[in-house]
């Protein structure tokens, strides 16, 4: 059977690179309940894809899609260059599953839970075996690889989830909020397993309530809303969209502050902490400008922070009416 044709997306330099998923109007409905109404979504292979949105905007449903564990009521998609419709058993040889809930077996070992996929994989005992050991020595799951499972910590329960999807060798992997319930250091480590497999070739498709996961993970990030998606692009492609940056000028000398205040325009004026608030959507462009402004007035700001919108913002904005953005993180330059 020839190999199958991998869609292409275009990146920024002009060239292409293959789709490791793309789809084109996929709906899903229960009952009078619409869930997704035509989405579209195409990931580059390679890459980490985050899909954000409220409880009930269509994430697992989206996964559950793409890994035909559920059939969509219309559009199409290709997983790793199989239809999903045509050929779906194609699709499953070439992804890996991680849910929202551990499909670890609590009354077996960490071993015997990996030995049971080499089996459901249809490995010889030996690579079976082989595989088991490279991945639970990759997840330094080793020392406690006969233990039951049920006496794993909570992030050593994903580790293995992970690990057990690995051993079919997969170009694909949706994770359906991988971290929920973790510690903070147990989220950083699985950071760092999902960076690892995409620097390996891994494509990554992920869903997660945390912004900051996807902050620090994602290529691209699209936001799933009333099953549509709202916005997509790079983290800092969707802060531009949301107003409210600025940059702060703050004084110690009451002169400089005045005359600052008098010749910028469109400035929000602190009197009280001598402080000015200038619009801005914190490009170094913008920056630079107001710099060379300063120099060239002879004005000297003790202190210049650029405020921004982040994720959050993002999200309240555009998820859905009544909801007010958190203040903008600012960071000091």
């Amino acid at each position: 059977m020839p190999s199958p044709v991998m869609p292409t997306s275009r990146r920024a330099d002009g060239h292409t690179s293959p789709a490791a998923v793309s789809a084109a109007g996929l709906r899903k409905s229960y009952g009078d309940k619409t869930v997704l109404d035509g989405i579209d979504l195409h990931i580059p292979a390679g890459s980490v894809f985050a899909l954000l949105g409220p409880n009930g905007a269509g994430k697992t449903t989206t996964v559950q899609i793409l890994s035909t564990l559920i059939t969509a009521d219309g559009g199409q998609a290709q997983v790793a260059g199989h239809d999903l419709a045509a050929d779906p058993q194609a699709v499953r040889a070439a992804i890996g599953v991680t849910g929202q809930f551990s499909a670890v077996d609590g009354l077996i070992t960490g071993e015997e839970n990996m030995l049971l996929m080499a089996d459901l994989h249809h490995l010889t005992r030996a690579e079976g075996r082989r595989i088991t050991t490279e991945l639970l020595a990759r997840f330094d799951l080793l020392d406690a690889a006969q233990k039951p499972a049920s006496t794993y910590s909570g992030g050593m329960k994903r580790r293995l989830d992970i690990a057990m999807t690995l051993v079919g060798h997969p170009r694909i992997i949706f994770l359906d909020e991988p971290t929920t319930g973790l510690d903070p250091r147990s989220r950083h480590n699985m950071w760092q397993i999902i960076r690892e497999l995409v620097t390996g070739g891994t494509t990554v498709f992920l869903t997660t309530q945390y912004l900051e996961e996807a902050d620090q993970l994602a290529d691209r990030i699209g936001v799933l809303n009333n099953g549509r998606i709202a916005a997509e692009g790079t983290a800092e492609e969707l802060k531009r969209l949301i107003p409210g940056g600025h940059i702060r000028l703050r004084f110690t000398d009451p002169a400089a502050y005045r005359s600052a205040a008098s010749a910028l325009r469109e400035t929000t004026r602190d009197d009280e902490a001598l402080a000015l608030h200038i619009p801005s959507d914190g490009s170094q462009r913008e920056l630079r400008s107001l710099l060379d402004w300063l120099d060239a007035a002879g004005i000297e700001a003790d202190e210049l922070t650029v405020h921004t919108p982040d994720l959050d913002d993002v999200f309240f904005a555009l998820t859905g009416p009544g909801n007010v953005p958190n203040q903008p993180k600012e960071s000091a330059r």
